[in-house]
């Protein structure tokens, strides 16, 4: 059996891992990154449709859910989405922006991986594809790490393997098992940005799917205004998904399908227009399928002359506060990211080392830091293994 001995071993070759080897490496440090998949950047290859939504220009700490609001302010602070762009611009790949400050590659998500594998090289990183990790263990001040038919040992080692969401791509909770196995505390881990299932009467609505619509979606404290999309099983769409990082079971999500309508719309439409119907009122402005069901839903059969105005508000109010009751999620099968993961308390928000166990570091998806839906929790990624690579 090898064995090999460096600076620091980082577990997970994703964006964060490769971040973090490539940084410490350009400062001097002998860094192997390993993971059990066959090649690098498994998430980042998938993400944005293959073109890699690779930062939002709106990250700020109030973009992200964790148990310490705060934690994440510090790495975010010290490397910008700016920094990145600079990055990217550097390797001269092509980018855009789309909607709500989302940046994009303008061909493909590998032009990422590539980009950090080539900052690797310039740092001198080793790479172990292919090995699964049978072994973790800490004494005498280094880590000792065993993998396919190697030991690796280093006095730093970072957990960078993420989190469970999306397991077809070999996602696992290895990063848990690691950060429990050395006394850290994890936040309970579950599904977010993943589509909201339905059931009881609410399944009638599977019956629209396909049908979208721009609405405002609200969780908790929280309130997106994206496209809802209606599916077999429930709700999705970009709205729903950034819900659903806030929703808890048996909590409600509530659904503002005209955002724009004043109030007393439904009556003034009474008055300039009392023979047409309500669903062809709510057709005017929503897809007629799900103009028909919300219609036939508020009990607004006929036109609108026919029916008084306190019933108009009453409906009004529906429409714009309507009530869903998912009975759950999708899963991590189908969820983008995890909230959750190992405890911010067990970390220093400047370095990402775990406070009572000196040498080892957690960044990324592992750690309880999740970011909104489109290019935030890649920023995390890349400003959480920078700030880890500075100290390695």
């Amino acid at each position: 059996m090898t064995i090999a001995t460096y600076d620091a071993i980082t577990l997970g070759a994703g964006g964060a891992g490769l971040m973090c080897a490539a940084a410490a490496g350009q400062r001097g440090r002998r860094v192997v990154v390993i993971d059990h998949a066959a090649d690098p950047g498994k998430k980042i290859l998938i993400s944005g449709g293959g073109r890699c939504n690779f930062t939002n220009v709106n990250s700020a700490a109030d973009r992200f859910l964790s148990a310490n609001p705060h934690f994440a302010k510090s790495a975010l602070g010290r490397y910008t989405p700016q920094d990145f762009i600079d990055l990217v611009e550097r390797h001269g790949i092509a980018w855009h922006e789309k909607t709500l400050g989302q940046l994009f590659c303008d061909q493909s998500s590998r032009q990422i991986v590539a980009m950090l594998m080539d900052e690797c090289a310039t740092g001198h990183v080793s790479f172990a594809f292919g090995h699964s990790i049978t072994a973790v263990s800490h004494a005498a001040g280094l880590f000792t790490v065993r993998h396919g038919d190697r030991i690796s040992t280093a006095p730093s080692l970072v957990i960078a393997t993420g989190g469970p969401s999306i397991p077809k791509i070999g996602a696992t909770g290895f990063a848990y098992d690691v950060a429990r196995q050395f006394g850290l505390k994890v936040v309970e881990p579950r599904p977010a940005l993943v589509p909201l299932t339905l059931g009881g009467e609410e399944v009638l609505f599977r019956e629209l799917s396909g049908v979208a619509a721009d609405v405002v979606v609200s969780a908790g404290k929280a309130a997106f205004r994206e496209a809802a999309l209606f599916t077999h099983r429930g709700l999705s769409g970009p709205s729903i998904l950034q819900a659903s990082s806030y929703w808890r079971h048996g909590e409600r999500v509530s659904v503002d399908f005209l955002p724009d309508a004043k109030r007393g719309w439904l009556s003034a439409a009474k008055r300039t227009s009392p023979s047409v119907s309500v669903k062809a009122v709510l057709g005017a402005s929503l897809p007629s399928r799900l103009a028909e069901t919300l219609a036939d839903r508020i009990g607004l059969a006929g036109d609108l002359g026919s029916h008084r105005d306190d019933a108009l508000a009453r409906a009004e109010r529906q429409l714009a506060a309507w009530h869903f009751h998912p009975n759950g999620t999708e899963g991590f099968a189908k969820a983008e990211v995890t909230v959750g993961g190992i405890s911010t308390a067990e970390l220093s928000s400047q370095t990402m080392e775990a406070r009572r166990v000196p040498g080892l570091y957690a960044i990324g998806e592992a750690v309880d830091v999740t970011g909104w839906l489109g290019g935030y929790n890649f920023q995390w990624a890349w400003a959480s293994g920078w700030a880890a690579g500075q100290v390695l």
